[in-house]
């Protein structure tokens, strides 16, 4: 007799990444780490699909040829997602990558974003504390759920008004670290991120060639003397 239980979902991910024609530019090299700014439309790890080799992480290990060299020793303590652009932390051995993942463990490094959203936000700042549960049957997006989700909040100071037509550009500050978290957090508000597939409305996604999100700073503890360091990049939008 076949036994009864709850439904299970297979997961297809058919997803192939277009080819990225844009580097990995290093913003800061030291002994132990680099700051970099990641392009949109480049994953930050290379993907199961092995059409999707392409990747930060491959290409600071292999180099790019003319353009960086190669440092085999590289560990991405944290990544960002496909369409997000802007700073990330590589640590350039075992003992500084450790330190960088410990300190994104405690939550004790700090990252802030700009976007730019559909329509005038009303207030000039606030935050959006919503909880975000994975959403099984349309993976993979997350969705908004009070009761089987994890707290998340985002704080958020509205840099500008923008007319024809109406956006927000907006700085993030994340005091969480959910999957997809700054992406429907800006939808729950009802002003989603210019270019984002996954969470729009009838024409935001169509307002921009690309996502409009951006790593903009990161604040840490370097490594090498536990001082406190300030990586910024600057918004190409």
């Amino acid at each position: 007799m076949p036994s009864s239980g709850p439904p299970t979902h297979t997961i297809v991910d058919d997803f192939l990444a277009p080819v990225c024609d844009d580097f990995v530019v290093i913003l800061h090299q030291d002994a132990d780490i680099l700051l970099i700014n990641k392009p949109s439309g480049l994953l930050s790890l290379s993907g199961k699909n092995p059409l999707n080799w392409d990747s930060v992480h491959y290409r600071l290990i292999h180099g790019q040829e003319g353009v960086t060299p190669a440092f085999p020793e590289a560990k991405l303590p944290h990544r960002l997602d496909f369409g997000t652009s802007g700073i990330m932390v590589v640590g350039l051995n075992a003992a500084s990558a450790r330190h960088l993942n410990k300190q994104f463990q405690a939550h004790t490094i700090q990252k802030r974003y700009v976007a730019l959203l559909e329509g005038w936000v009303t207030d000039d700042q606030g935050q959006i504390a919503e909880a975000i549960a994975k959403d099984k049957n349309l993976f993979p997006r997350v969705k908004i759920c009070s009761t089987t989700g994890k707290a998340a909040t985002s704080e958020y100071t509205v840099l500008q008004r923008l007319e024809q037509p109406r956006r927000s550009k907006v700085q993030f500050t994340p005091h969480t670290g959910r999957t997809h978290q700054l992406r429907i957090h800006s939808l729950a508000i009802g002003h989603p991120i210019l270019g984002c597939d996954l969470y729009k409305n009838d024409h935001s996604e169509q307002m921009a060639d690309r996502l409009l999100l951006h790593a903009s700073d990161l604040y840490f503890e370097h490594p090498t003397d536990g001082e406190p360091f300030h990586g910024q990049c600057p918004c190409p939008f």
